[in-house]
């Protein structure tokens, strides 16, 4: 029997940095669901192929092979047997990734494949439509939220520790279209589900924020 904790949320509300840390804390696997997607995306680039051409698009979704190892510093992705972690965390890959993300059939290959990495297993996962598309029956659902500023703010400071050349604008901009294309999504779209818990974190701490999940997810599993 597997026991499944699903984190929503929008770009930038802490989704990431809190699922890590919940995580390590209750010896959960972790599973970052836009990894998938990012991955696709960044084959894309490789390829040099155009947005609008969908279905080689669909064929790599098909073809490519990905691993993500969980260790303590954090995923190592492997996309083809080659370390991607950095690679996928571009400027250039983030800005395609949603667009990636909205082919319909690249949405059903990549949540296979997420399924897959669950079967049978205490996980936890986030990415946007966890709780209401990949695990409407999850056992804890919950839904990360924080204002744009707020958001674009962490996703600023969290690209600069990792060499990402963008601009707080340029940041701004990017999880602002990244709202309202994943909200308007014809499949995944980005919503709260009917039983999410919705925790506001604009004004909590990191800390404050994984103290909240843990306290619902003992509950839960009470």
């Amino acid at each position: 029997m597997s026991f499944i904790v699903g984190i929503d949320g929008p770009a930038g509300s802490g989704k990431g940095t809190v699922t890590k840390r919940v995580a390590n804390k209750l010896g959960l696997i972790n599973i970052d669901t836009g990894i998938t997607y990012r991955c696709v995306a960044l084959e894309v680039l490789k390829q040099g192929i155009q947005l609008d051409d969908t279905n080689k698009i669909i064929e790599i979704a098909k073809n490519i092979k990905i691993k993500i190892d969980n260790t303590p510093n954090g995923d190592i992705v492997f996309l083809d047997d080659i370390n991607v972690t950095q690679d996928i965390r571009s400027k250039e890959v983030t800005k395609i990734v949603s667009q990636v993300s909205s082919i319909k059939e690249v949405r059903f290959l990549m949540v296979d494949m997420q399924r897959k990495l669950a079967e049978g297993k205490n996980v936890i996962m986030e990415g946007r439509d966890i709780c209401t598309y990949v695990f409407p029956n999850a056992d804890v659902k919950i839904y990360l939220d924080a204002s744009i500023e707020e958001r674009a703010k962490r996703r600023f400071k969290e690209n600069q520790e990792k060499n990402i050349d963008m601009t707080y604008e340029e940041v701004y901009e990017n999880i602002k279209k990244r709202d309202e294309n994943d909200k308007s999504k014809e499949i995944g779209a980005l919503k709260v589900a009917e039983d999410s818990i919705v925790v506001d974190t604009t004004n909590l701490t990191i800390d404050e924020v994984v103290e909240k999940i843990i306290d619902i997810i003992r509950i839960k599993r009470k």
